[in-house]
């Protein structure tokens, strides 16, 4: 029961292997959402959760908008883009809580509407990360992504929405604590790696790659290749490189484990040019 309430208030529990009545919780929060719901949040001591068994495989993800991710194993997930499906509903609703006079009764009822309108994307959004991540903390004893800045990518006007949409920053969380439970190891590569420009069969690295070019043929030793695979073929091989400790050629020069205070190598393996369009 809560304060000013006179009878017990009905829930819906959404764990049915726990037996609610005997959770002891250390802290209890009580919240209303925008669009009028309520929740409860509380913390419980648990016990450890057993480590996941090994998988034996290791793999290297490759972060993009056309394609939410693709792995070094190739196996692609397109990116669903939950904002752009419902952008036209949620256009629509926020007209007509503009329309609405400031205080009134009826724009109460809209801006409600609106706020549901988006938690249902953001919920979508959410169960699907969570299916992802969960996906490849399973497969995998290894996972190596890059140090994506997500906060300077989202100032280019241009891109922003669909970067937040894709949720690249929420990819990183999910996998960090889920590989901390599961007992797997996630390696974080260094941002300025040029990991697109960098052919995995021989290791040559162009001067310039235009990011609308989404397929190039090695001039080196005319190998094929698609440029999110081959970006998550390197990754991979960088992770590798950091596990073993390194870095004395170029592939592996750049690469650090998590974490902004971890120092970076002292020399630069690509030339000036190249770094800067990585």
């Amino acid at each position: 029961m809560l304060a000013k309430t006179s009878t017990p208030l009905r829930f819906v529990w959404s764990f049915g292997d726990v037996d609610l009545a005997a959770l002891d919780p250390t802290m209890v929060v009580v919240s209303r959402e925008p669009d009028g719901r309520w929740y409860v949040t509380f913390a419980v001591d648990a016990t450890e959760p057993a480590p996941a068994g090994p998988a034996g495989h290791a793999v290297g993800v490759d972060l993009g908008l056309t394609d939410l991710l693709v792995t070094s194993d190739g196996e692609r997930i397109a990116n669903p883009r939950h904002l752009v499906r419902k952008a036209r509903n949620l256009a629509r609703y926020q007209r007509r809580m503009a329309r609405c006079q400031r205080g009134s009764r009826n724009r109460s009822k809209a801006k409600a509407k609106l706020a549901r309108a988006h938690r249902k994307v953001r919920n979508a959004r959410q169960d699907f990360l969570h299916r992802t991540t969960t996906g490849l903390v399973r497969s995998a004893d290894v996972i190596v992504i890059e140090d994506l800045s997500v906060t300077n990518m989202v100032r280019n006007r241009h891109l922003a929405r669909a970067i937040s949409d894709a949720g690249w920053g929420e990819i990183r969380r999910q996998l960090e604590y889920k590989c901390d439970r599961s007992g797997r190891t996630l390696v974080v590569i260094d941002r300025w790696f040029p990991s697109s420009k960098t052919c995995s069969a021989c290791g040559h690295v162009l001067a310039e790659l235009a990011l609308s070019t989404r397929h190039w043929t090695c001039p080196a030793c005319r190998t094929r290749h698609d440029r999110d695979l081959n970006a998550a073929k390197n990754i991979l091989a960088a992770g590798r490189a950091v596990a073993r400790g390194d870095s004395g050629d170029a592939c592996g020069a750049d690469v650090r484990r998590q974490g902004p205070s971890l120092p970076r190598s002292a020399v630069k393996q690509e030339t000036r040019a190249a770094r800067r369009s990585a």
